[in-house]
């Protein structure tokens, strides 16, 4: 099945540059500067404090909560980076119109190119909890720069990641479920497309192109609670999670209340009945 426009039609052609803030690549040949962060910027005074309108960087004592998990391998092997995985994907489909699963294998399946080289240092830099922030005041000019500096390099280094070659990135178990994600995901996707319509909110509507990211996320949080029998609690947690890496600051709240509403009024009153969990 290919993947329509999120919730009604769009144009594949279309850019995705209304995007206010991170973008996923597109391809693995996207380059590596396809996902953009908003451009720090500073407003200074005499005496007030500078403004930082970019994330803080990671400080080295932050929990290990959201550092990756990396096998013997030295790859990635949690549920979480299939989650990303397969919103990269979805949202690449969507993007160009294309299968969501065939879009996937044709992307694993991809060789590399001639004198490729990917520094599997930069998995260990990626952080799985960095997420948007809105802007931080800071007390002189060489803090602001810091920030502005610490914030390029982590935006180059999860550029480096989100676009090599999977079979760089991710084990043999993120893949695999990032696939039976995405196979969920295309099985209900007309049916979820009917629920989505109800329950986002009009301005969502008006301007599909520019809400990919959120109709990706929404779909894969439905497909794994109705096909794969996640729990819902953590289904719409890894939802919002994802939606507060990738997306503006107001699509984490209306992405956790479309789910909450999902499940009260479709999942909880037997419209859609979850499977037995498969993670």
């Amino acid at each position: 099945m290919a993947a329509p426009a999120a919730v009604s039609t769009f144009s594949p052609s279309s850019s995705a540059a209304h995007r206010p803030q991170r973008r996923l690549p597109a391809s693995p040949a996207s380059g590596r500067s396809t996902r953009t962060l908003p451009p720090a910027r500073t407003v200074a005074s005499s005496r007030a404090p500078l403004v930082v309108s970019s994330p803080p960087p990671t400080p080295a004592t932050a929990p290990t909560q959201g550092q990756p998990k990396v096998d013997r391998s030295g790859r990635f092997c949690s549920p979480r980076a299939a989650r990303e995985l397969a919103l990269m994907v979805s949202y690449a489909a969507c993007l160009e119109g294309a299968d969501v699963v065939r879009h996937f294998d044709r992307r694993v399946a991809a060789r590399r190119e001639d004198g490729y080289v990917f520094n599997k240092a930069s998995l260990q830099s990626y952080n799985f909890m960095s997420f948007c922030g809105g802007p931080l005041e800071v007390a002189t000019e060489e803090e602001a720069q810091k920030l502005m500096s610490q914030n390029e390099k982590d935006s180059a280094n999860e550029a480096e990641v989100l676009s090599a070659p999977p079979r760089l990135v991710y084990n043999n178990f993120v893949l695999r479920l990032a696939r039976d994600m995405l196979v969920a995901v295309a099985s209900g996707w007309d049916q979820h497309v009917e629920v989505i319509n109800k329950i986002i909110p009009q301005h969502w509507k008006d301007e599909p192109v520019a809400r990919i990211l959120e109709l990706c996320i929404l779909h894969i949080a439905m497909a794994e609670m109705t096909s794969r029998g996640t729990p819902h609690k953590v289904a719409i947690n890894e939802a919002v999670d994802l939606a507060k890496r990738f997306c503006d600051g107001g699509a984490p709240r209306i992405i956790n209340g479309c789910l909450r509403t999902y499940v009260k009024d479709h999942i909880n009153n037997g419209n859609s009945q979850p499977a037995e969990s498969k993670e």
